[in-house]
Order: structure tokens, then sequence, then C-alpha cells
């Protein structure tokens, strides 16, 4: 009997109620022509510091939305809708781009940094994404996204890494299905070497593509491809991070720390500067303590949870995400976690990765092949082994439940390998072509601008409207208490911060780890 069969002859109602998640929700500020917001961080919205909903990702321009944890679907996106309520009451003419690929940049050197005030840990979340910046180019990281945060109760670290192994063999399948970036403004691109088409002035694209923002031009980076990071344990796992984190990297060493001008350039000269540093499509978790590295959490308290990061944003969604594709998540997630998973191997990783690369640039065309134990299979016959096989998951939740939602949402990805026409990145190439001249910037701006007429439209208690300015009013009082906690120059902090033994695990303990991998 193969685990999956036996987890659904065993898996307790109680067990599948038990689900928890939250999302992150990543979105540029944009003028109303359609630029990147060059404003600071809206005071309106509190410390981007300490507030617990609304923050900053990358740039200053670039808000980051963050719900609690939800037992419900819908409790989930209420929250998220909530937050964005609040959020666009204090945007006032500025939009949330919803788009994925970014708006129209400036010069990579014009894209602000996030600021986050005067305090140590303030300084070095500047200090960091200014690394970034020397490392990728500010471009790269106005990418925006949404993070699904998922969990379930009684599940071992060594179930969570045989449920990241299976999500990173199947990763194709959400490309292909939830993708919605197959378009770029052209000033994304300028000066790059790229693959992509010209289909009209200022906008480049895969007529095939599906999700840019996981291709090539995305999230990579050639010092990082050479991690190769196998996830067959937490030990493991935990090794090769301490090794890209602890490990001086020559192009890095070269950029150096301080400027002659006595400015950061970046937090350390490693492979990583720290652990968020490290792009996958989906990371094992745990909640951190004040002042503690994440590496450090888990390694002395295990798997919480894991995030999934591959998620475009919908732009045909006002939040950026739907209730059924968050369903459709729910039951992926659990396939993944009780389907039998053998231990990766660096020769199957390079296979991911390439099929990984196919799926984001080629995902719609028919008949594309991707590489399965060696051998090659198509995208539609893989695809839709892995739907099949989800849908008496779906049935199970749907029974707890007393629905038939889940359900739906596997018939949906059901329908769409079959319909590739009505894939999200499909519509968002056909809504370009018929009411904007193929262009991508006057498509999302249109999109954006429709976001938000239709959020400001929702009823807004002033009840939740006073709850939330007393969250942002808290946050800013936060903030000062921190800085006025500071008792060490930065320097001594930072040097304590990226110490390795802050990360958990002697460097003796280190070796045999990595030995295993």
């Amino acid at each position: 009997m193969s685990n999956l069969q036996q987890a659904l002859s065993t898996l307790a109602p109680a067990r599948l109620q038990g689900i928890r998640r939250g999302i992150e929700k990543e979105s540029l500020r944009a003028t109303l022509t359609g630029a990147l917001a060059l404003t600071p961080h809206p005071a309106g919205l509190g410390s981007a510091l300490t507030h617990p909903h609304i923050t900053t990702d990358y740039s200053e321009s670039q808000l980051e939305l963050i719900t609690g944890v939800h037992a419900s679907v819908e409790q989930c996106l209420e929250e998220l809708t909530q937050v964005h309520q609040y959020t666009y009451r204090a945007l006032g003419d500025e939009l949330m781009w919803v788009g994925s690929m970014p708006c129209t940049l400036p010069a990579d050197e014009n894209i602000p940094i996030g600021r986050y005030g005067s305090s140590n840990v303030g300084r070095a979340k500047s200090v960091y994404r200014m690394g970034l910046a020397h490392r990728y180019g500010r471009r790269m990281q106005t990418i925006s996204g949404i993070h699904y945060n998922w969990s379930l109760p009684g599940v071992t670290d060594a179930q969570y890494f045989g449920l990241i192994r299976n999500f990173r063999r199947h990763a194709f399948l959400l490309l292909y299905l939830f993708g919605a970036s197959p378009a770029a403004c052209s000033s994304f691109v300028a000066g790059r070497k790229h693959e992509l088409q010209t289909l009209s002035p200022g906008t480049v694209y895969m007529p095939h593509g599906t999700s840019l923002r996981m291709g090539r031009l995305g999230y990579q980076s050639d010092a990082q491809a050479s991690l190769a990071v196998s996830y067959n344990s937490l030990d493991g796992y935990a090794a090769s991070l301490h090794e890209a984190l602890t490990r001086p990297y020559p192009a890095y060493e070269a950029i150096g720390i301080v400027n002659p001008g006595g400015e950061y350039n970046q937090l350390a000269t490693s492979l990583l500067q720290i652990e968020n540093e490290f792009y996958g499509t989906i990371r094992p978790k745990r909640v951190i303590r004040p002042g503690e590295r994440p590496l450090h959490a888990l390694r002395e308290r295990g798997v919480e949870y894991v995030e999934v990061r591959l998620m475009d944003l919908d732009p045909f969604v006002p939040v950026g995400i739907k209730a059924q594709t968050i369903r459709f998540l729910d039951v992926f997630l659990l396939h993944c976690l009780f389907s039998d998973s053998p231990d990766d191997t660096p020769a199957e990783i390079a296979a991911l990765g390439r099929n990984q690369h196919r799926t984001a640039a080629f995902g719609r065309q028919p008949g594309l092949a991707l590489e399965r134990g060696g051998r090659e299979v198509t995208l539609a016959d893989w695809g839709a082994e892995i739907v099949a096989e989800c849908a008496p998951l779906a049935a199970l939740l749907d029974q707890v439940h007393s629905t038939t939602d889940y359900g739906d949402a596997v018939r949906a990805a059901e329908a769409l390998l079959q319909t590739p026409d009505m894939l999200p990145s499909a519509r968002v190439l056909a809504a370009m072509a018929r009411d904007h001249e193929n262009s991508f910037a006057a498509f999302t701006l249109a999109q954006s601008e429709q976001a938000k007429a239709k959020l400001l439209k929702l009823p807004y208690a002033d009840a939740l409207h006073t709850k939330l300015d007393a969250v942002a009013r808290q946050s800013l009082a936060d903030q000062e208490a921190v800085e006025a906690g500071d008792s060490m120059p930065f320097e001594q902090y930072r040097q304590q911060y990226i110490s390795p033994e802050r990360l958990g695990l002697t460097k003796a303990a280190v070796a045999p780890a990595l030995a295993a991998v």
C-alpha cells in the first residue's frame, strides 16, 4: 500500500481541521501613470519595522501585507482584504501594482531600498538590502508574489522534508496552473541579456510563458546555483545553509563590507548574507524568537510550517489570490506530504531546475516535455496524473468541511490542463491584446485601478479602521522603544549577528552533517 493510500484510509477528520494557513502578499506602490512610486512608506501605515501586518519587502516602494494564522480559508482572505482596505486609505493617489512583474522602473540606482529607522536591527535590514543590490541588482528584487504559509498537526521534520521534496518535483504544476506573469515591461530587462520577445513598444513576453517571475529573469543567482541544497533531512539542509552563510565568496569579498566613504555595502561576504537570501520555491520555517537566527530556530525546535514561495499575484483578483487557488494549494500540499517521497539526488535537483525554467518560459506550449526519472514525459500527462491523485484528498476535505469547494478546485485544475487558453497566463495575454494594444503596463495599470476601486467600495466598519489605526500607532511606539533600547555600536551588532555561533551547532558538528548531504 502506498503512503498516499494509507493516509487516505487513516487521516482523522480532526487532524484535517487542524490545517493552518497564512498569507504574505507583496505589491509595488505605483503612481497613476504606472511608474514606481518613489515616496517614503506612508506614515499612516505605521512602522515598517514593527507593524505585524503591513511592512515593506525589498524596496521602500514594495508593500508586504501579512495575515495572521487562520483555520479557515475564508477568515484568511477576510483579514487579507481588511488589511488591503486599510492600506488603500493611506495611499492617497497611489496604487498597489497587481502584477508580479514590476511597473515602469527608474534606473537601477534610483529604486529606493527599504528604510527601517536608526536602530541596529533596522539598519541591518537596510544594509542587507544594499547587499542584495550589489549582488543581484535592484530590479530583480522588485518582482512581487504571494507566499503561502501552511501547517498540519502531527507532522515530523522528516515528513515535512518529504513534503518539500515532492513539492519541488511537482512545482511545475502550480507554475502552469497559476503562473500569471507571461509578459513584462521593457524597463525590467533594459541592458540585460534575455530570451524574451518584443510584443509591442515597451512590452516583452514569452508567447507560451506562464511565470517570468519564476524563470531565468526572476529570483535567480549564479552564485546560489552552485549550492544544490539537498532536502533529504533537516540536518543536511541546515548544514548546507550553514556552509553558505559562513563560507566567504570571492566575488562578494571583492565588494567588501564597508565602502571607502564609510557606508555599508552588505552584512557579510559569505555566499548568503542571511538565511532569507536563499531563494527557493518552498522553505521549511519556524517562528523565531527576538534576535534569533532562523537557522538556529530550525535546528533547535524543528520545522513548524512550510512557506510556499512560487505563487504569482493574480492580476484578476483585487487581493492577488482567490479562495479556489488556496483550496487547491491545501490539497496539493497534502498530496506532497502523504505521497511516497524518495530522497533527492544532485542529478534530480538539476533536472527540477530545468523543469522549472521550461515551465516558466514555455509552459503552455502544446506537447511540452519535462524530465522525470531520466525520461521525458509531457507536462499535460504528468499534471493530469497528479491532479487525479489529488481528487480523493479533496473529497476528504469536502467531507470534513461539509462542502464541495475542494473537489471544485481540483476539477477546475483538471479543466485547465485540457484548456490552456483559460490559464491566468493566457488570459493576461488575451486581455492585453483585446483591450490594451498588447501593452503590459496599460493592462496592469487598468487592473490595478480596478482593484483599488473595488476594495474601496467594500463595506468598511469604523470599528475596523479604529482597530487598525491603533495597531499602526502602536507600531510607531514599538519602533521608538527598539531605537531607545540599543546599547551597542552597529558594527559590534553586525559582527555578533552574523557570527557562526548564532546559527546553532558548533563548526565541529557541521562537517559530519555536510558529509551526509
